[in-house]
Formats: C-alpha cells, structure tokens, sequence
C-alpha cells in the first residue's frame, strides 16, 4: 500500500515549519534539536519528521535527500512538494487523479476504504487533515522536471559508414547528412486510442 503511515495532529505551525526549511541551511541530519532551532519543540512539532521521511525529504537515518534540497529552491518550492505528495500518496490518486481537490470528508472516506479498517476514525481524520495541508502547499499544475529526463541524443556517423543516404529511418533512429538522431516522444497520458493514432500518423507522414 502506498499511503504515509506518518501524520500530523495539529495544522497549526505546518506552515511555519516548511517555510522555516526553506529558510534556514540544510543540516546534516534532520533531528528534533535541528526542529527546536527553528523554533518548533512540541510534541505534535516533532511529528513532522516523520511526515518529512514519508514524503521522501529525508532518508530514514534522517539526512537530507535531494528532494529536500530541491525544496530550498523557492521558485520550485510547491512544485517540489506536489511532485512528492503524489508519490508518497500514490494510492490516493489512483483512486482519483485530483485527489488534491477533494474535501476532507472525501478524503476519509477514500482513505478509510484503503487501508481497509487498519485505522480508527481519529487516525484517518488526521491522515486526511495532513494530506489536505500538505496539498495546500502543493502546485499540482506545473509540471514536474523528471530527474530521468534525458535530451534528445545526437550520435555523429563517420563519412565511411554505411548509413550515407540523405535521409534514412532505422531501427537506431534517422540518419540525416551522415548524422543519426534518436528521437524520444513522451506520449501523452489518455484512454482515447484515437489520440496515440493521430499522433503516431503524424510521425509516419513527417519521418518517412
């Protein structure tokens, strides 16, 4: 199941701590004595560590990942949390791709189906409040800079190679001037398969 076992009781400094993160240098460990010098030291404080591991902005040990020092950045501050509200409640948006836009009931009552009766009313309530306050602090409309996008490769051809035409389509990609391009589309995501047709005649009228 891929929902956060972590959650807050109170909503009341989350605002305070996240934008004392971005304030202050990144320690070496995330720890409850670092919470304190920002000026957090209760108890329902403390529980932000947890919800911080869960969103895969420290690792277990508590050191910093690089999502959290992506955070820092505070022109990408919301798309960064977005990016990682998704992941950590993944399930959640299985269920419903705005998740983000439901309200608190409906949150608990997706919650309370998803996990199956493990958690009593209070727990969930919770669960749901916490999800709520982090979207809040989420912008789920940007899109995300995947760490695993590559650029378009370009792979130069000796002169002496086979491949000489000037315009050739292969298995490897197009050969243009003795050059080879590896095209890579990123398809759209939809249940219409007459959007990947149009799309993929496209390709075959301008490629070939």
């Amino acid at each position: 199941m891929s929902l956060p076992t972590s959650y807050l009781t109170s909503m009341k400094n989350l605002s305070g701590i996240l934008n004392s993160i971005v304030g202050a240098q990144a320690p070496d460990k995330f720890t409850t004595r670092f919470l304190e010098s920002l000026g957090f030291s209760s108890a329902t404080d403390r529980l932000m560590i947890g919800v911080l591991k869960s969103l895969g902005f420290l690792a277990d040990d508590g050191k910093p990942t690089q999502r959290y020092f992506d955070y820092l950045d505070q022109t990408r501050s919301s798309v960064v949390m977005a990016e990682a509200v998704r992941e950590a409640y993944a399930d959640l948006f299985r269920v419903n791709k705005q998740a983000n836009k439901l309200s608190k009931i409906e949150i608990t009552n997706k919650l309370k189906t998803l996990t199956q009766g493990q958690y009593s009313e209070g727990v969930l309530v919770n669960m749901a409040l916490t999800f709520g306050g982090l979207c809040n602090h989420s912008d789920f409309e940007t899109m995300p800079i995947s760490r695993d996008t590559k650029e378009p490769s370009v792979t130069a051809v000796s002169q002496d190679s086979e491949i000489q035409q000037p315009f050739v389509q292969s298995a490897k990609g197009l050969s243009i001037g003795g050059l080879v391009y590896n095209i890579e589309l990123v398809l759209p995501e939809s249940r219409d398969p007459k959007v990947y047709d149009a799309l993929f005649e496209s390709l075959r009228r301008h490629l070939t």
